[in-house]
């Protein structure tokens, strides 16, 4: 199991290139977008949504603002990850049921929205600070789905080269709930991956006892 989990580590990489005749299967789509779903948040809040497109036309369009990065259009399956904006706010009232989905008595609920509004009164402050927070939520979640990917042997590209405004303007999307944080293309490499390069354990890991 534990070599199954390193290999699967060693064989992801990011893909600059798909094999755009492959096309993932439905069941291990979902495989992978469920190891999103479940992956954690701060403090149980899921403040993401992710799209899933696989519209040639869409993905066409979206490609002149991801720099023209072949994934885009090659891939089999695009996800695009979105960062939670007003459900964050306490105020929508979404936080509130979030917390809710635990039985606990008023108290204790009013405990941790206190706790909530306090802890992260300056996160709260402007849309650009929760966008800021809740982009870390998003990665957790990618990284889940990357992983979960190359463990059933196919890849990934995570992509933060995009206009921003651009691609959300060509989705829709209203940027007060939701805004992009990250575009990851899955499907199958048509290169052969290159030589993984990676810091030595000892310079990336310190013990302290």
């Amino acid at each position: 199991m534990r070599d199954d989990f390193s290999n699967a580590l060693k064989f992801r990489h990011a893909c600059k290139l798909f094999d755009a005749s492959q096309k993932i299967s439905n069941e291990d789509i979902l495989f992978i977008l469920e190891a999103g779903r479940v992956s954690p948040s701060s403090f149980g809040m899921e403040a993401w949504k992710f799209l899933v497109i696989t519209n040639e036309e869409l993905k066409a369009k979206l490609q002149p603002y991801c720099w023209n990065q072949p994934q885009i259009s090659s891939c089999s399956h695009l996800v695009v990850a979105l960062a939670g904006i007003e459900s964050l706010k306490p105020e929508f009232g979404i936080v509130k049921q979030r917390f809710q989905r635990r039985e606990m008595p008023q108290e204790k609920l009013e405990f941790y929205l206190d706790l909530y509004s306090n802890h992260l009164a300056k996160t709260l402050s402007s849309d650009e600070n929760i966008y800021a927070w809740s982009s870390k939520q998003t990665y957790i979640a990618c990284a889940n789905m990357m992983s979960a990917a190359a463990f059933i042997g196919i890849d990934s590209c995570p992509i933060e080269g995009f206009e921003k405004e651009r691609v959300e303007e060509v989705l829709g999307l209203d940027t007060k709930k939701y805004q992009v944080t990250m575009i990851l293309p899955f499907g199958y490499r048509i290169n052969e991956q290159s030589t993984q390069l990676r810091l030595p354990f000892e310079e990336v890991f310190t013990f302290i006892k």
